[in-house]
Protein backbone atom coordinates (compact mmCIF):
# COMPACT_ATOMS: atom_id res chain seq x y z
CA UNK A 1 0.00 0.00 0.00
CA UNK A 2 1.47 3.38 -0.99
CA UNK A 3 2.16 5.88 1.74
CA UNK A 4 0.11 9.04 2.13
CA UNK A 5 1.15 12.42 0.80
CA UNK A 6 1.69 13.60 4.36
CA UNK A 7 3.95 10.63 5.12
CA UNK A 8 5.93 11.23 1.92
CA UNK A 9 6.50 14.85 2.95
CA UNK A 10 7.48 13.79 6.46
CA UNK A 11 9.96 11.25 5.05
CA UNK A 12 11.42 13.80 2.65
CA UNK A 13 11.87 16.32 5.45
CA UNK A 14 13.63 13.70 7.58
CA UNK A 15 16.25 13.02 4.89
CA UNK A 16 15.89 9.31 5.70
CA UNK A 17 17.71 8.35 2.49
CA UNK A 18 21.02 9.37 4.06
CA UNK A 19 20.80 6.18 6.14
CA UNK A 20 20.24 3.97 3.07
CA UNK A 21 22.62 2.50 0.53
CA UNK A 22 22.20 3.54 -3.09
CA UNK A 23 20.55 0.20 -3.83
CA UNK A 24 18.13 0.61 -0.91
CA UNK A 25 17.24 4.12 -2.10
CA UNK A 26 16.57 2.89 -5.63
CA UNK A 27 14.51 -0.08 -4.53
CA UNK A 28 12.45 1.93 -2.04
CA UNK A 29 11.61 4.77 -4.43
CA UNK A 30 11.04 2.62 -7.53
CA UNK A 31 8.23 0.86 -5.70
CA UNK A 32 6.75 3.93 -3.96
CA UNK A 33 4.52 6.09 -6.19
CA UNK A 34 5.05 9.27 -4.13
CA UNK A 35 8.48 10.84 -4.36
CA UNK A 36 10.02 10.77 -0.87
CA UNK A 37 13.50 12.13 -1.67
CA UNK A 38 14.91 14.71 -4.05
CA UNK A 39 14.67 13.46 -7.62
CA UNK A 40 18.41 13.94 -8.09
CA UNK A 41 19.07 11.55 -5.16
CA UNK A 42 16.65 9.00 -6.61
CA UNK A 43 18.07 9.35 -10.13
CA UNK A 44 21.66 8.85 -8.94
CA UNK A 45 20.65 5.79 -6.91
CA UNK A 46 18.90 4.17 -9.88
CA UNK A 47 21.82 4.83 -12.22
CA UNK A 48 24.37 3.43 -9.75
CA UNK A 49 22.21 0.41 -8.93
CA UNK A 50 21.44 -0.45 -12.55
CA UNK A 51 24.99 0.36 -13.62
CA UNK A 52 23.98 2.49 -16.59
CA UNK A 53 22.79 5.97 -17.49
CA UNK A 54 19.04 6.29 -16.97
CA UNK A 55 17.37 8.95 -19.09
CA UNK A 56 14.77 11.10 -17.38
CA UNK A 57 11.94 9.96 -19.66
CA UNK A 58 12.52 6.36 -18.56
CA UNK A 59 11.03 7.23 -15.17
CA UNK A 60 7.64 7.50 -16.91
CA UNK A 61 7.89 3.71 -17.34
CA UNK A 62 8.58 2.65 -13.76
CA UNK A 63 7.50 -0.93 -14.38
CA UNK A 64 10.42 -1.36 -16.81
CA UNK A 65 12.90 0.00 -14.29
CA UNK A 66 11.40 -2.18 -11.56
CA UNK A 67 11.78 -5.32 -13.68
CA UNK A 68 15.34 -4.41 -14.57
CA UNK A 69 16.20 -3.83 -10.89
CA UNK A 70 14.68 -7.19 -9.92
CA UNK A 71 16.57 -9.00 -12.69
CA UNK A 72 13.34 -9.87 -14.51
CA UNK A 73 14.32 -7.91 -17.64
CA UNK A 74 17.61 -6.98 -19.26
CA UNK A 75 18.83 -3.41 -19.58
CA UNK A 76 17.27 -1.77 -22.63
CA UNK A 77 19.33 -0.88 -25.67
CA UNK A 78 19.78 2.76 -26.64
CA UNK A 79 17.27 2.17 -29.45
CA UNK A 80 14.75 0.79 -26.92
CA UNK A 81 15.20 3.88 -24.76
CA UNK A 82 14.74 6.23 -27.72
CA UNK A 83 11.63 4.30 -28.81
CA UNK A 84 9.95 5.26 -25.52
CA UNK A 85 9.72 8.81 -26.89
CA UNK A 86 6.87 9.22 -29.39
CA UNK A 87 8.28 9.55 -32.92
CA UNK A 88 6.72 12.99 -33.45
CA UNK A 89 8.45 14.27 -30.29
CA UNK A 90 11.84 12.66 -30.90
CA UNK A 91 14.82 14.89 -31.69
CA UNK A 92 18.34 13.53 -31.60
CA UNK A 93 21.34 15.84 -31.71
CA UNK A 94 24.69 14.23 -32.29
CA UNK A 95 27.80 16.25 -31.52
CA UNK A 96 31.43 15.41 -32.07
Amino acid sequence: MPITTEDAIRLANSEFWNELTLQERAKFQLFEPRLCMPFSVFHEAVEETLGRPVFTHEFAFMDRLQKELLGEAPAPSFEDILALIPADKRVLIITK
